[in-house]
């Protein structure tokens, strides 16, 4: 049986939700909010125009704070209503609807496009249907560049366990560098109920 993304169970039982979801974030910003704490830290992470694939894009803040940080960003959401917005929002990327367990992004010559730092952030990983997830991390790996980095963070209690996560990623060819419990850089502790783990190949 084919496991459910919850993203789109939730579209199924609320169909307004992407735009409840693009506004909330819409007005945040007015606000004043610092919605950018996770693409400071990917920004530090690279040099100046590197390729970076937001993944899981949402209404595009992190790859478009990226952007005008002058990155070469590409972003890919499975919601249209999200890209949309992005492309709203946050022009100058290239925002691309896409279900990332079929993530199949090519140069003109055919061979897979290669990322500096793919970058999976607001809890996608645990969005994603169960049967799934493994493969995405192969798919980032797929797509990583030599020496590149792949950074995934999301929350406890989303069923996604830690110890799974990790085994998943070293199936996907993945190895965890740095594990954190923050965006802003703080340790990790089996205790702690969220991670940012930041990856390279094996």
């Amino acid at each position: 049986m084919t496991q459910e993304n919850l993203w789109l169970r939730r579209l199924a039982e609320d169909p307004g939700h992407s735009q409840w979801y693009i506004e909330r974030f819409r007005k945040m910003a007015a606000q004043g909010a610092d919605l950018d704490g996770e693409a400071r830290m990917i920004d530090a992470m690279a040099g100046r125009g590197s390729r970076i694939l937001d993944a899981g894009c949402g209404p595009g803040r992190l790859g478009g704070y990226l952007f005008r940080q002058g990155h070469q960003v590409v972003g890919v959401d499975l919601d249209p209503a999200l890209i949309a917005a992005a492309e709203v929002d946050h022009p100058g990327p290239l925002w691309l609807t896409g279900d990332l367990s079929t993530l199949e992004l090519t140069e003109p010559d055919g061979t897979p496009r290669r990322f500096d730092v793919i970058v999976c952030a607001g809890n996608v990983m645990t969005f994603c249907a169960p049967d799934t997830r493994g493969e995405i991390l192969r798919r980032f790996r797929l797509h990583l560049a030599e020496r590149g980095r792949v950074v995934i963070g999301f929350g406890a209690g989303r069923g996604y366990e830690v110890d799974d996560f990790l085994s998943d990623a070293v199936q996907a060819g993945l190895n965890a560098d740095v594990l954190l419990s923050t965006w802003d850089l703080r340790p990790f502790s089996p205790e702690d109920d969220f991670i940012v783990a930041v990856f390279s190949a094996t």
